[in-house]
């Protein structure tokens, strides 16, 4: 479990490609202290596995579910990569609870400057947005983020200057793919809730705005 808040900037040292697999060598001098074989890192928010580790560089082996699913198939030698190791027990829980596992790839639509903020608007897929509420979180690239508004196909952040500084975001424009991942408990709920909507005895649940209001939640 990681928590959204990016510990280093690494970069991307080496890929190799193994059929429609690749193993991703990348620099990262300043969290591999207290790695281990087996670890849980998160590379752009995208939980992977340590496989090799020396002086300042780690090696994770990616497979072709995760490359299709992913915006890793983008990378090259040199790019940045937001990183984050598994949240230790007793250490201060900020951001929100982040699994790893992306459930779409969203697409910059605009990037406006508010005042001091960065006010980005992003394309998302349905099966993303139909989690996302209004102050909500997101993770985007692995970074915790909240949702400042939400469209039909789309929705805004609002990034303050330090996180714009020492994440990717920094480096992404309009046009960029992005990883994304939906706050896991609205998936809770949702699967809990799923049971008693309306559909469910012929197995075409549907829960609707006018069911969560109905029923006191909304």
């Amino acid at each position: 479990m990681f928590t959204g808040l990016i510990e280093e900037v690494g970069s991307v040292q080496e890929i190799r490609t193994s059929g429609k697999a690749i193993h991703l060598k990348l620099r990262a001098p300043s969290i591999l202290e207290d790695v281990a074989l087996g670890d849980s890192i998160a590379v752009n928010g995208i939980c992977l596995t340590v496989t090799h580790y020396d002086g300042g560089s780690f090696t994770v082996d990616v497979v072709p579910e995760t490359m299709r699913r992913t915006t890793l198939h983008e990378l090259s030698v040199g790019s940045p990569v937001n990183l984050e190791r598994a949240m230790a027990m007793g250490k201060r829980f900020g951001g929100h609870i982040v699994s790893g596992h992306v459930d779409g790839i969203g697409r910059i639509m605009e990037i406006v400057d508010e005042d001091i903020a960065k006010v980005v608007r992003f394309f998302a897929p349905p099966e993303v947005l139909r989690y996302l509420v209004e102050k909500g979180s997101i993770t985007i690239d692995g970074v915790s983020l909240t949702v400042m508004d939400v469209a039909s196909d789309s929705f805004r952040v609002s990034v303050i200057p330090h996180t714009w500084q020492v994440t990717v975001l920094r480096h992404r424009r309009v046009g960029s793919l992005v990883n994304l991942e939906c706050d896991i408990i609205g998936k809770y709920v949702e699967r809990l809730l799923l049971p008693y909507a309306p559909g469910a005895a012929n197995g075409k649940q549907s829960i609707t705005l006018d069911y969560l209001r109905e029923n006191g939640f909304a």
